[in-house]
């Protein structure tokens, strides 16, 4: 039954002691700090953190944004502590304590707003693509040859030029001709 405490810092040039000591004062036996900005999905200390959890275990840190930049990432981590058999406290947000029933209740229903938002993002996504498609806008990347240029190179690989000749004659890649010569893309 152990208290970890985990500490984030964007850059190095800010100072991890005013949250390592707040953790201790919590009684965390054991502090993972790390200075990488909190968006990055890679952040090897929290990891180990994640991994050292055991059942019963609590997870701390300062502040919420210590731990997660964003709803879903919060509740991700979260239920990766909860799926541990650990509990999860934010000492800044009395609000997020899963260790409570009142902080399990908060959190459940933050996981639900930020599901209900993530549908209703998509829901705005597909119909703006669908907006946008009747419009006539088209997606993906830019086609490099036009019509004419693409009957050029068939020619051209017709009277016996290679690929690589096709692609320097043309200035674009061998894999360019290859897609313009098979209808891949065109």
């Amino acid at each position: 039954m152990a208290i970890i405490g985990y500490a984030r810092v964007s850059t190095n040039g800010q100072d991890l002691t005013i949250q390592h000591e707040a953790l201790k004062a919590a009684g965390c036996t054991k502090v993972f700090a790390e200075k990488m900005s909190g968006a990055r999905s890679d952040r090897p200390q929290l990891e180990r953190a994640l991994k050292t959890l055991e059942p019963a275990d609590t997870l701390v840190v300062t502040r919420l944004d210590r731990l997660a930049r964003s709803t879903l990432d919060l509740l991700h981590t979260v239920d990766m502590i909860t799926k541990a058999g650990a509990g999860f406290r934010s000492l800044a947000d009395t609000w997020a304590d899963t260790t409570t029933p009142h902080g399990k209740l908060m959190l459940t229903v933050l996981g639900g707003l930020a599901e209900f938002e993530r549908s209703l993002i998509q829901s705005r996504v597909e119909a703006g693509i669908k907006r946008a498609r009747e419009m006539g806008k088209t997606f993906g990347r830019p086609v490099r040859l036009n019509a004419e240029q693409r009957r050029m190179l068939a020619e051209g690989r017709r009277t016996g030029k290679t690929m690589a000749e096709l692609a320097r004659e043309f200035e674009v890649s061998d894999a360019t001709v290859w897609r313009a010569l098979h209808g891949i893309g065109a």
